[in-house]
């Protein structure tokens, strides 16, 4: 299984990560388009925390034992057994918001006009995250677990 890990001491906190992530995860995958015309506006699935000296992006860890998805009410939030992969079904999702205080990492996002969870997906159907693609100074790895 391929998750994406983060080397602290390389990022720079551009925040590149979340801009790629947010043109992936748009309608019309196009940055201009994505930031200036959609509506609702794409959320990233993953942000930069911190600053000077230490700064790292937060994404899903896709666990284990994903405490999110024990605590989904709905059972939107699921496990691939197979990938690990945690996923959203964003039709269940009601908005509870119960998974976000559940997740130890605090990698769970609310998106509050569309009233549902955003959580990082590994980009499906590319080999490679787009966040991890878009960094310019390789501080994020998409590697094997």
């Amino acid at each position: 299984m391929n998750r994406v890990f983060v080397k602290e001491e390389a990022c720079i906190g551009c925040h590149l990560c979340e801009v790629y992530c947010q043109v992936e995860h748009s309608q019309t995958k196009d940055l201009i388009k994505a930031f200036k015309r959609e509506s609702p506006r794409p959320l990233p699935r993953l942000w930069v925390e911190g600053g000077k000296p230490v700064s790292f992006a937060v994404q899903c860890r896709h666990c284990a034992e994903p405490s999110c998805v024990f605590a989904c009410l709905t059972g939107a939030l699921q496990r691939d057994p197979e990938s690990g992969i945690i996923s959203v079904d964003e039709e269940r999702c009601t908005g509870c918001w119960t998974c976000i205080l559940a997740c130890p990492f605090g990698a769970i996002k609310r998106d509050t006009e569309q009233r549902r969870i955003v959580k990082c997906d590994l980009c499906p159907g590319e080999d490679v995250p787009a966040c991890v693609t878009a960094c310019p100074n390789e501080a994020l790895i998409y590697a094997e677990v």
